[in-house]
């Protein structure tokens, strides 16, 4: 009995030991995570329960060349409810008046807000979603209503904030102002938004948060740790008016010709400022809307735009004058075992080098440069190298599309090259660097830069400002310039470009069409086009130049440059003349009738004379006698309109105040 009891007892000293040493080691550890690795742990915690978040910064403006804001970044609000940290004090005093508050300002029922309240508080629920997407003004109304004005703790308010970019004039000029990624959002490749990413982009802010719930998490501070910096303003060359009148004019067309896409690009002549552009693409419901920037990304085969650069060169080589007589037979000619068609048919015969380009014959710019240039094909090429057609014009905006001049060596040169390049074909080039030639036309041979941006601001101040930049000081001799721009004006007058003659504004420009996708199977059965119309206007002094391209009319209703392409571009030029103030200078305003002028002398000649007898007013027109004779004090009744065929008080008897004369007038 008494070993067992031993034993007992030696168990439990065991027992007592270990336990002992366990709570020693508990202690030594608990010391050692107080003293030594307290620092660790608390941050650790520290993490674990609060967290810096990002405030995006507000995104800089993007306005068009009067003020006018074409994108800027509006700030929305979600407001939450912690329906823990509240008081019931003061939940149960400010419920009711809360409720009301939010209920006058969204019109929903003031029951709506109490039940849900009530039922947050219930489910203790620290995430209540209140109201969403709010602007900035309501979210200050909302944070001073019952409750919400104590703050995040004792009112229990949760704000969670975000910025949205906004477009104030909608989806016009989308694709050349630039878009958030659809996929990914923050991020900016196109248009302007892309291409001043870097100016237009902020610094972040950070704001302390406490968790509060998984995934949820609360601010601790009303303000930000750190508050973010606005990103600068660009002020761009885009004119709202001349934008808006561009794409309904290139919508409409598109519309009507069931075209697959087009393009409009509008610049000023003297600073190269890009007035408008639009590109518009059609969905397969048959609307159109901003698809890709076809005007700055699509090369392609211009066709008969390129007609103005070929005999340019002619021109300016002295290979031809004007006047030059140009043999284009019946319409059809071989070349080099590949044969030329005008679509002119029966052919226009011997014709000058100027009419040739005015009726845009297929064989009379291809036997001109040929005969021109076959010997030496290089003398050509290095002529339109000379006026960079080979080369990006290097706007700011991304993504725009690579020239294509063919020269003697690549794989695809032929003896054809030249023949076909004369018209268009064989060599690529966008939009824009179509224009910028043309533009350069117009600017007396001075080549400018196009540009899409004025200057860059912070707030008010200036920061940076963009100057028109020459490309080429002359790309040709005035004797040039002058002979395409008659042939230019030409064109429109009774070329291939008459039906869009007006005598009351002045255009000059050239028609393009172009056949595309020709090299396909199908082409013969399902024939594709390309249609363009380049030029500027008014003719003389010109202000804008413009290019219109449409893809793919539906050959039903038409596909010539003429008919589809340039009736867009005589409504852009008529709606800008008739709406802008192309016209520097006016008639003399001090000019004056000399009807009036002797209708005046006659009633200032009566008003010296002296007051005492009642003067003759027979012959004045009848607003005159009226102030004549009352200002002699007589009270006057007019009969009719017109002049004064009579009077009922004859002339040279005494005037008396206040006498009432009767005037009829006819």
């Amino acid at each position: 009995m008494a070993f067992e009891e031993k034993n007992i007892l030696n168990r439990l000293y065991i027992i007592a030991g270990c336990m002992f040493l366990f709570a020693l080691a508990i202690s030594i550890k608990l010391m050692n995570i107080q003293f030594v690795d307290g620092e660790k742990y608390r941050e650790l915690a520290k993490e674990n329960t609060t967290k810096n978040f990002v405030i995006p910064a507000n995104r800089g403006n993007v306005y068009a060349d009067d003020g006018s804001l074409l994108a800027t970044s509006v700030p929305k609000y979600d407001i939450r409810f912690d329906a823990v940290t509240v008081s019931s004090e003061d939940f149960n005093e400010n419920l009711k008046p809360l409720s009301e508050g939010l209920s006058k300002m969204f019109g929903k029922p003031v029951s709506y807000y109490l039940d849900m309240f009530r039922k947050a508080r219930a489910d203790k629920n620290r995430y209540q979603l209140v109201v969403k997407n709010l602007g900035y003004s309501n979210y200050i109304k909302v944070k001073n209503l019952p409750l919400f004005r104590k703050g995040p703790y004792k009112g229990g308010i949760i704000v969670e904030q975000r910025t949205v970019r906004e477009h104030p004039i909608g989806k016009i000029a989308q694709r050349t102002v630039g878009d958030e990624a659809f996929d990914r959002p923050g991020y900016y490749a196109v248009g302007l938004e892309g291409a001043f990413n870097d100016l237009l982009t902020g610094k972040e802010g950070h704001r302390l948060k406490q968790k509060i719930a998984q995934g949820q998490w609360k601010p601790i501070f009303d303000d930000n740790e750190i508050e973010p910096q606005d990103g600068y303003d660009i002020v761009s060359t885009i004119n709202v008016n001349i934008q808006d009148i561009a794409h309904h004019a290139l919508l409409k067309q598109l519309e009507y010709y069931e075209a697959e896409h087009g393009s409009v690009i509008v610049m000023e002549v003297a600073t190269g400022e890009i007035k408008a552009v639009s590109n518009l693409g059609r969905t397969s419901q048959g609307t159109y809307y901003e698809k890709l920037n076809y005007a700055i990304g699509e090369s392609h085969e211009p066709g008969s735009t390129f007609k103005v650069m070929a005999m340019m060169a002619a021109l300016e080589d002295k290979v031809i004058d004007t006047s030059t007589v140009v043999d284009t037979g019946n319409g059809r000619k071989v070349f080099y075992g590949k044969p030329i068609n005008d679509s002119h048919r029966g052919g226009y015969g011997k014709i000058s080098a100027a009419k040739a380009l005015e009726v845009s014959s297929n064989i009379g710019l291809a036997t001109i440069i040929d005969n021109g240039y076959s010997k030496n094909p290089n003398k050509f090429i290095n002529r339109l190298k000379s006026w960079h057609l080979n080369e990006k014009t290097g706007v700011s905006i991304k993504g725009e599309g690579m020239p294509m001049i063919p020269q003697p060596g690549d794989k695809k040169w032929s003896k054809n090259a030249l023949p076909s390049m004369s018209y268009g074909y064989g060599l690529r080039l966008t939009p824009l660097q179509t224009l910028t030639f043309y533009n350069a036309i117009a600017n007396n041979g001075v080549m400018v830069k196009p540009r899409f941006i004025k200057e860059v601001r912070a707030w008010n101040e200036k920061v940076t400002t963009y100057d028109t930049k020459i490309i080429n000081p002359k790309i040709c001799s005035d004797e040039t310039l002058r002979e395409i721009k008659e042939i230019m004006k030409n064109t429109v007058k009774r070329g291939t470009g008459k039906s869009l003659y007006s005598p009351d504004f002045s255009m000059a420009g050239k028609t393009g069409t172009a056949q595309t996708e020709y090299w396909m199977p199908d082409w013969k059965g399902n024939r594709r086009y390309i249609s363009s119309f380049a030029g500027f206007f008014p003719a003389e002094n010109p202000k804008y130049s413009c290019i219109v391209i449409i893809h793919k009319p539906s050959t039903r209703k038409g596909f010539y440059g003429a008919d589809v392409s340039g009736p867009v571009f005589k409504r852009i030029a008529q709606k800008i003349f008739t709406d802008s103030q192309i016209i520097d200078s006016v008639e003399d305003v001090e000019k004056t009738d000399p009807l009036i002028e002797k209708d005046y002398e006659k009633y200032y000649a009566k008003l010296q004379q002296p007051a005492k007898t009642i003067p003759n007013v027979t012959g004045m027109a009848g607003m005159d006698a009226v102030s004549l004779l009352e200002n002699l004090g007589l009270r006057v009744q007019v009969v009719g309109n017109g002049t004064v065929s009579s009077q009922s008080i004859k002339s040279g008897e005494n005037l008396k105040k206040g006498q009432l004369i009767t005037l009829n007038l006819s």
